[in-house]
């Protein structure tokens, strides 16, 4: 049974394609897509909002970027480029700075997103623990792995990185789901895998996985880390002392067969130490272990693929059988065919 695919824009659907590809990733802000379309039928506008349905199912709620019209030996052909509705939220500047150490995560969302078309924020999704006081902020920045410190507005912020900093001084993220939902929340632990992906060489018959690709990498991942105050005073040769011993988080996910240490200055409480500690080995273990998977259409037992979903790995080519989440998926049409590409690591990590 062939994938039943189409695009409206404008209320009209579009359900003839050259090729498509479709992206959709937790630890992305905004979710690519674009289309090639021999002969759209109307009319279409760089800021139209958008609709992607797989299967009827709404799998992206999105804005046209780009229009590229170009002439072809079977005539006019229509590329069309655009993002989903994060795509706003990253593009969008702030032009109210207030302090924000008195307001809850709600209210601010509220404020920053109410000027932003086509987001519902009434449907938005606050998981548990994340709408109390904004009270230290701290976040794992992705290459330098400092703290940064935010609690005032300043010019030149997007809405984007505001809202990522406060939810990630809560332990949390802000990410979006496909149909366009906003989450604040930790990615999908422990739930029941919806899906499973079988790649035997003792019984292929079951097999489901076209190509499968594991990484595992180290080089960026340490089996200790340890965060120092900043220095206090100085001694008889002018150089910089540390009194107090230093927050230690060992990294216990893997077997270590060698020492390798990380170390950085922090001058927040305990408990900011540890969040953000936490936060960078999450990271680490994150990058040390990307699965990825090319799988034929867009579904499976009649679900479309999902991220934010636990799936079930039984893969005897690289030795995995357990549990993983959907962080990252590609819906593809081309010549070649239809597919889905996914991407999978450990469960529930947040990543800065």
């Amino acid at each position: 049974m062939r994938d039943k695919v189409y695009l409206q824009v404008n209320g009209r659907k579009i359900e003839s394609f050259l090729s498509y590809r479709i992206e959709a990733d937790i630890y992305t802000a905004d979710d690519a897509f674009s289309f090639d379309i021999p002969k759209p039928g109307m009319t279409i506008k760089p800021g139209m909002d958008c609709e992607l349905w797989v299967n009827d199912k709404p799998e992206l709620t999105g804005i046209i970027d780009r229009i590229v019209t170009k002439d072809s030996k079977s005539g006019v052909e229509v590329r069309i480029e655009g993002r989903d509705l994060m795509g706003l939220v990253v593009d969008s500047y702030c032009i109210e700075f207030f302090d924000l150490r008195k307001m809850t995560l709600k209210e601010l969302a509220e404020r920053l997103l109410k000027n932003i078309p086509y987001i519902n924020r009434k449907d938005i999704i606050y998981q548990e623990n994340v709408a109390g006081h904004l009270k230290r902020t701290q976040v794992a920045n992705a290459v330098l792995a400092m703290p940064q410190e935010f609690a005032h507005i300043t010019p030149g912020a997007t809405v984007f990185e505001v809202l990522k900093t406060y939810a990630m001084s809560r332990g949390v993220m802000f990410f979006s789901l496909p149909d366009g939902t906003f989450v604040f929340g930790r990615p999908e632990a422990k739930a029941k895998p919806q899906f499973t992906f079988i790649n035997k060489r003792s019984d292929p018959k079951g097999n489901n996985v076209i190509e499968g690709v594991l990484d595992r990498n180290i080089s960026k991942r340490y089996s200790e880390i340890r965060f120092y105050g900043q220095p206090q005073g100085t001694d008889i040769n002018g150089m910089p002392v540390i009194n107090a011993p230093p927050l230690r988080l060992d990294d216990r996910n893997f077997a270590w067969p060698f020492y390798k240490p990380f170390t950085a200055e922090d001058n927040n409480d305990a408990q900011g130490l540890m969040l953000h500690a936490q936060l960078l080995m999450d990271r680490m273990r994150f990058e040390s272990f990307q699965l990825h998977y090319r799988v034929s259409r867009h579904s499976q037992n009649n679900k479309n693929y999902e991220i934010n979903k636990i799936a079930r790995v039984v893969d005897e080519t690289r030795g995995l059988d357990g549990d993983y989440l959907i962080y990252g998926r590609t819906f593809e049409m081309s010549r070649q065919g239809v597919f889905t590409m996914l991407k999978l690591s450990y469960p529930g990590m947040v990543i800065g």
